[in-house]
């Protein structure tokens, strides 16, 4: 299940800029990797250090440096510094608890979103900040963990026939976020999927893990809903213009994604408003089922009233009661009860009680 909130005590009592990681630590050591790209030309290459990227700056057409794993404190200071990212940006990058958003500063723009991947062996989704700065002539991405998310986007890079290897760093960036958003629409599928699956076991046979997947189900369409509406607003930050490392050329494309991002929280809010209705049907349909049998329980109890009476009353222990002698005594009696036991049960199925 999604963890909807990280721990934060560590950070408790320090400075404003600290750099402490807060998320699910990682034992591999972090992985850089820098693409120079231009129009004419292409380059992929993993570097040791941080000091390697630093040399590169402002020395190819266009520079994109991704780090996979930000829980090494000397890596992401060493890029700060070389790259003169604010203190605040890079407690921001290791704190993996962050609201998707977007701050602009001198001559950068920091963009913080939330990606998501699902486990098909745990059913459930896992959450992975994505942390990406934009400046003049680079861009740099930093993620929690090694992942293929944005494999299409250096495949594009790779091939050379799609404008990204001829559009600037903002469309490298618009690039990014739709391989993002795209992938939304996958972890949505697979919900979509839970979701119908519970909705026929809860028409057929309602259980007590039925109650359960419901819960979990929507606890993890708050959370959904929680990371993606923010991206609305980090969306329409960059469409309106106000930041100059956004080039005109790039509004039709982050028009596209933001209406993306609408149809995203449209189906999550769409998956929220079933499962609150699927809950209340399980209350429903296992309030109906004890009814149903309390229905039967009311009707065996009430056919054995009158029955109870007359045997009560030929069970007083008097010497002068008349049947009590007679020899047909029992077998009327018993016939009776019979016949009176039909009669109800004919008039309860008339009244369709049962």
């Amino acid at each position: 299940m999604i963890q909807s909130t990280k721990k934060r005590s560590k950070k408790a009592g320090l400075p404003p800029g600290a750099l402490v990681h807060i998320g699910e630590h990682h034992e591999e050591k972090s992985k850089i990797t820098v693409i120079n790209y231009g129009e004419e030309e292409f380059s992929s290459t993993e570097m040791e250090t941080p000091e390697e990227c630093a040399s590169l700056k402002g020395k190819t057409q266009m520079c994109w440096i991704n780090i996979d794993g930000i829980h090494e404190v000397e890596t992401i200071e060493k890029m700060g510094q070389f790259f003169n990212l604010h203190p605040l940006l890079l407690e921001d990058i290791m704190n993996t608890d962050q609201r998707p958003k977007m701050e602009a500063y001198d001559d950068y723009l920091f963009i913080v979103l939330k990606m998501f991947f699902y486990d098909k062996k745990e059913e459930s989704a896992i959450t992975e900040q994505i942390s990406i700065v934009l400046g003049t002539d680079y861009v740099i991405s930093f993620q929690e963990r090694e992942s293929n998310i944005f494999a299409p986007v250096l495949e594009r890079l790779k091939n050379g026939k799609w404008r990204i290897r001829k559009m600037g760093p903002d469309y490298l960036v618009y690039s990014l976020i739709d391989v993002i958003i795209d992938n939304y629409f996958l972890i949505l599928e697979e919900l979509g999927e839970r979701v119908d699956n519970l909705e026929v076991q809860l028409v057929t046979s309602p259980q007590t893990e039925t109650l359960k997947s419901i819960q979990t189900l929507k606890r993890e369409m708050i959370f959904l809903r929680r990371s993606v509406w923010p991206l609305r607003e980090v969306i329409s930050s960059m469409e309106r213009g106000e930041s100059p490392l956004i080039q005109s050329s790039t509004y039709v494309y982050l028009r596209d994604i933001y209406d993306h991002t609408i149809q995203a929280i449209d189906t999550i809010e769409t998956y929220r408003d079933m499962l609150s209705g699927m809950l209340d049907i399980y209350l429903s349909s296992v309030s109906n089922k004890l009814n149903e049998v309390m229905r039967v329980l009311t009707v065996i109890a009430t056919i054995f009233i009158p029955l109870t009476f007359i045997v009560g009353v030929y069970g007083m222990n008097f010497e002068l009661m008349p049947e009590l002698k007679w020899r047909w005594g029992y077998p009327s009696v018993v016939g009776l009860m019979l016949v009176i036991s039909l009669l109800m049960l004919y008039y309860f199925k008339r009244k369709k009680w049962f």
